[in-house]
């Protein structure tokens, strides 16, 4: 072998050796991401999705409000207090958590403590009263 040889040999075995090396120091990935779901050739194929106007139910069992119950919400929030619309989605989720509270079966103490945190913030400071306005027009959408 020539001094070319040799040496190119080293400089490989050296790169080797280092990625090697660093390799040990990578970051493990989770679990939940390195395992992607595989397609296969023989899995049937999903039905295509039905158009709807209602926005899909989260398995979480808090109802999904369509467009006109989320108007009427978001109007009776808002004659309680404008700032509790600010962010229009924070005040449907957080009107979902309370219908969950009812859903439960929580007792009203509870439901109305819970409602007045869930809805202070920033700069609306929920009274014990707005939080029993609140919670009657989550009643509306929540059966």
């Amino acid at each position: 072998m020539g001094m070319g040889k040799k040496k190119w040999l080293v400089i490989g075995g050296g790169v080797l050796a280092l990625g090697g090396i660093l390799s040990l120091f990578e970051d493990k990935p989770d679990k939940t991401t390195a395992e992607a779901p595989k397609s296969s050739a023989s899995a049937p194929a999903e039905p295509a999705a039905q158009a709807s106007t209602e926005t899909p139910k989260p398995p979480s069992g808090i109802p999904s409000l369509n467009a006109s119950q989320i108007v009427l919400l978001l109007k009776s929030l808002n004659e309680i207090d404008p700032a509790l619309i600010a962010k229009d989605d924070h005040a449907i989720s957080r009107s979902q958590d309370t219908c969950l509270d009812l859903r439960e079966g929580k007792d009203p103490a509870t439901v109305q403590r819970n409602t007045r945190i869930r809805f202070t913030g920033g700069s609306v400071t929920v009274t014990d009263d707005q939080a029993d306005e609140i919670v009657k027009a989550v009643r509306a959408f929540c059966s």
